[in-house]
């Protein structure tokens, strides 16, 4: 689907910022999710997914305890909420849609290309 991410800017540390993910006119409802960042100089990674029915959610070691992806199915919106930000969270945040759970936790992993990223949203921690 065509996603368009929004919510970055500009926070201080310790702050917090909630990004969100829409596919304007389609049915992101059914499909599985994942939230991926890239700084620059650096690989994409993935950092939190999650099944359609949000039963199921995975997040990296990195984000895990501070991040929390959720979903609104009835809006047809995906949502990463940030907390306790941090300089090294400076980024491009994008998210990633498949109908398949399984292939987004693959892209989560780095063993699935994802072909469809949109232009994500920045996200920069500093003081």
């Amino acid at each position: 689907l065509p996603l368009v991410e929004s919510g970055g800017g500009l926070v201080q540390p310790g702050g917090t910022l909630t990004l969100s993910c829409a596919a304007p006119g389609f049915a992101l409802e059914h499909y599985a999710v994942g939230w991926f960042r890239q700084a620059p100089g650096k690989e994409r990674e993935g950092l939190a997914c999650i099944d359609s029915t949000s039963d199921n959610t995975l997040y990296a070691d990195s984000v895990k305890g501070r991040f929390t992806i959720s979903r609104d199915n009835a809006e047809r919106m995906v949502y990463l909420q940030m907390n306790d930000l941090k300089p090294e969270d400076t980024a491009i945040y994008y998210c990633a849609d498949d109908l398949w759970y399984t292939n987004v936790r693959e892209m989560f992993t780095g063993s699935r290309e994802y072909g469809s990223w949109g232009r994500g949203t920045q996200v920069t921690v500093s003081s």
